[in-house]
């Protein structure tokens, strides 16, 4: 069956981002690649099947979705267990972020790497019914 592979994002600055991603996101390479004028890099998460890619674009792209109005949202956030200390580890390696809000079962908030691309961070709480232990019973009922 399927499952999330990979995920892209475009940065005009692969260099400067890729050393970015490591400090803030604490990912690692895997390979680099260059064909013709197409040039990026494979990262991988210590703790996750899902690798990120990095590749290379001569502006910055969009990287979220208008939902309502000037309301937008992004295509994919991070799951973490513990909120607070990645945002306050983020804010103290000087990165942009906005304020962690309580959306009543799930805490989240936005970052935003050198490119300006917004990524969202979710902790999920243990009740709710997207949290990583009551999607595993969900698979393992089918």
């Amino acid at each position: 069956m399927f499952r999330v592979g990979s995920i892209f994002i475009p940065v005009t600055n692969l260099d400067q981002s890729k050393k970015w991603y490591q400090k803030n996101l604490g990912v690692s390479v895997i390979d680099e690649w260059e064909f013709g004028d197409d040039k990026g890099l494979g990262m991988y998460f210590p703790n996750s099947p899902t690798q990120l890619g990095l590749v290379k674009v001569e502006k910055p792209q969009p990287m979220e979705f208008t939902i309502r109005g000037k309301k937008k949202n992004v295509y994919f956030n991070f799951v973490v267990e513990d909120i607070e200390t990645v945002h306050r580890d983020l804010i103290a390696n000087g990165v942009t972020t906005t304020e962690i809000e309580d959306f009543g079962g799930m805490k989240g908030f936005e970052f935003f790497d050198p490119d300006g691309n917004p990524f969202s961070v979710v902790s999920e709480e243990e009740n709710s019914p997207f949290h990583s232990d009551q999607i595993k019973e969900k698979q393992q009922r089918g």
